[in-house]
């Protein structure tokens, strides 16, 4: 059997950013992975801010390797010890990030790095400022489609997030019935654009409904 690939860093720092995954054997980027590490209760919990104390145990950031590491006892494995793995690790994995990509929300808005309201997102679509255009999964269907046509004319188009509700964009931003908005392009939109990438992993990103308008 061969062994696995390993990526050859091209400088120290990115070799810092490198794990391998204990699922697939793999040695990915850190934006790839979730690192998981042992509670002290021997539980795996997830450390999504990659802050925690202790060795992190790296799974690829996708629903069936998390299902796996779990099922086939891979975080025990790894750690060469006896851990616990809640059967529904994807699932709190999934809310987790969920919440962190809201809370981002509400962190890039005070930065000024997020504006909502349909002229607003317009303009910055067709401007091309924006990184993503952040629609409510329960918003109508003509506004999210005259934003989608002008994101087909736009000099750099944003990628499409429908995950959260109106009244979850609402509570997250501190208004009410927030349906359109533009998470801006620069660097706040690049860690949060980590975070919805590894989301994806779990859910999709938009609602099935969707697909005839994209």
């Amino acid at each position: 059997m061969n062994a696995p690939p390993t990526l050859t860093p091209r400088t120290h720092g990115e070799a810092s950013r490198q794990r391998r995954d204990i699922v697939s054997g793999q040695v990915m980027s850190e934006d790839q992975l979730i690192r998981f590490v042992a509670g002290p209760d021997g539980s795996v919990t997830p450390d999504l801010a990659r802050k925690l104390p202790g060795r992190g145990l790296w799974v690829a950031a996708d629903r069936a390797s998390v299902e796996t590491a779990v099922k086939k006892g891979l975080f025990s494995r790894s750690a060469k010890a006896k851990l616990s793995a809640a059967p529904d690790l994807p699932d709190l994995v999934e809310s987790l990030l969920k919440k962190r990509l809201l809370d981002g929300l509400g962190l890039a808005r005070r930065g000024g790095d997020l504006t909502s309201g349909f002229e607003k997102v317009l303009a910055a679509v067709r401007g091309g400022k924006a990184a993503w255009l952040v629609e409510a999964s329960d918003g109508a269907a003509d506004g999210r489609r005259k934003l989608l046509s002008a994101t087909r004319t736009s000099p750099s188009p944003p990628r499409l997030f429908g995950v959260f509700s109106s009244e979850e964009l609402g509570l997250a931003l501190g208004g009410e019935n927030v349906i359109h908005t533009a998470f801006l392009a620069g660097r706040a939109s690049q860690s949060w654009s980590s975070d919805a990438q590894k989301l994806s992993g779990f859910r999709p990103l938009l609602p099935e409904s969707w697909r005839e308008d994209t």
